[in-house]
């Protein structure tokens, strides 16, 4: 068996400066320069997808750091061209750690004759060469038994959990965390555990898809301010009419956090103008420009959290332990401190 000296990344172009942040945090956890390996992930005149590894990667535990977002055809190419590369290179081992999973929405039949988009993206991935998964607040958790192969879902809760309590200390008596829909209950009831407050949801009807015919709030909301917590923003409409329906309902305030920030469209307009005191998204999905530059909108690191989890795995130690926030505490340390 040839043994691993150390873990090497490698990045597409979906999350450049998510991968350089991974690279840093390791750096500082080893004590060594952890850099991306070099190579080049380039498109041809006709936009094929071409992989090119300038270093040596035979024997090595690799890791490639790649979100499925927009363009997500395009980023599914490049993941799964580069665990092709690695593997006709002779890696080792070829982990994927995937921030955002896309198609993750696409996990079941919702009518006659359409796919389970979802299933296919697995068993591209799995038979591309890739031996485990690394991913952050899976659409649906029953996504995992998609795949023929070990997938470890981090999730987002416990890194909110810190924010919440710096951001909201010594007002989280006046804090209720609300569910935008019925389906997102047990996100924010995790999230409601784990800082100790009450919980409420949004009752969202439909007449037909993308419109929203009534929206009811489920829970007393009177005079607090309500954290409304989702894993997935994509046109933000459903987001801000929740706010307002808070706001109506007697709310003080009304923030929100999600986990992976889609913001296509008119989402960063929609937020701009909305009722929301705050968005609060990961950097699992590249902000852009827009995101960066709106006012009422912010942006907390994983690289703490996926470095950790790298780490982990490349050890064969236990990856759940960042499900904790005892365990993510110290990780956060700097940004965070006392709470």
């Amino acid at each position: 068996m040839i043994d691993r000296t150390e873990p090497k990344l490698i990045s597409g172009n979906a999350n450049i400066p998510l991968a350089k942040a991974i690279a840093r945090r390791m750096s500082l956890h080893r004590g060594m320069n952890v850099g991306l390996v070099d190579a080049r992930v380039e498109r041809f005149n006709d936009q094929e997808v071409f992989v090119e590894v300038y270093e040596n990667v035979r024997g090595e535990d690799m890791f490639i750091i790649q979100s499925t977002s927009n363009p997500a055809n395009d980023n599914l190419m490049e993941l799964l061209i580069i665990a092709d590369a690695l593997k006709r290179s002779s890696a080792s081992r070829i982990t994927a750690v995937i921030p955002y999973f896309g198609y993750a929405r696409q996990d079941r039949r919702t009518k006659a004759r359409t796919p389970i988009s979802a299933k296919l993206v697995a068993n591209m991935i799995a038979q591309s060469g890739i031996e485990r998964i690394l991913t952050l607040d899976l659409h649906a958790a029953q996504i995992q038994g998609f795949f023929d192969i070990p997938v470890d879902n981090l999730y987002a809760a416990p890194v909110f959990a810190l924010d919440v309590l710096h951001h909201f200390k010594g007002r989280l008596n006046d804090v209720t965390v609300v569910s935008p829909d019925v389906g997102g209950v047990a996100r924010a009831r995790e999230l409601a555990k784990r800082i100790g407050c009450a919980l409420a949801i949004v009752d969202k009807r439909r007449e037909k898809p993308g419109e929203i015919a009534e929206m009811t709030v489920i829970g007393d909301v009177s005079g607090k301010s309500c954290i409304i917590v989702d894993d997935i923003c994509d046109t933000a409409g459903t987001l801000c009419k929740a706010a307002e329906v808070l706001v109506e309902a007697g709310a003080t305030e009304v923030h929100s956090y999600i986990t992976h920030g889609v913001l296509s469209g008119p989402a960063v307009e929609r937020i701009t103008n909305s009722v929301m005191k705050s968005l609060v998204i990961t950097d699992s999905i590249a902000p852009t420009e827009a995101v960066k530059s709106a006012h009422n909108i912010r942006i907390v690191p994983t690289a703490p959290m996926f470095a950790q989890g790298i780490l982990n795995t490349w050890k064969g130690t236990s990856v759940s332990s960042l499900f904790d926030t005892e365990t993510l505490t110290p990780i956060y340390e700097g940004l965070y401190g006392e709470i």
